[in-house]
């Protein structure tokens, strides 16, 4: 695992959104094309988490569908990662999001 991915998924379980994001980028943008949309879709949870905590809701309802897009075709194990579960919980965060509550239980990576 590159140091930026392990990073990145500490700070994820420990609710460092920004800085998951952060360390999740030099992931992405160090990856080979065909791992991009992986790390991408990591990038999204962590943002959505953000976006959640900041109150935007638009922002965080387009980081969970871009997460749930990206990470799709790594299912069901990628990396380390339960992307199937990941996948569920972006649909449940979705769902919470829908009826109006931004209170996103923490992301399990």
């Amino acid at each position: 695992m590159p140091d930026a991915y392990k990073a990145g998924l500490e700070h994820i379980r420990a609710q460092r959104f920004f800085a998951a994001h952060e360390e999740l980028e030099l992931a992405w943008r160090a990856a080979a094309p065909a791992e991009r949309d992986f790390y991408q879709g990591l990038v999204h949870v962590a943002v959505a988490w953000y976006q959640a905590g900041r109150g935007n809701t638009v922002g965080a309802t387009r980081q969970l569908e871009k997460g749930l897009r990206r990470l799709e075709r790594y299912e069901p194990e990628h990396r380390g990662i339960d992307v199937a579960g990941v996948r569920r919980q972006l649909r449940d965060a979705q769902a919470l999001v829908l009826s109006g509550s931004l209170d996103l239980p923490p992301p399990r990576v």
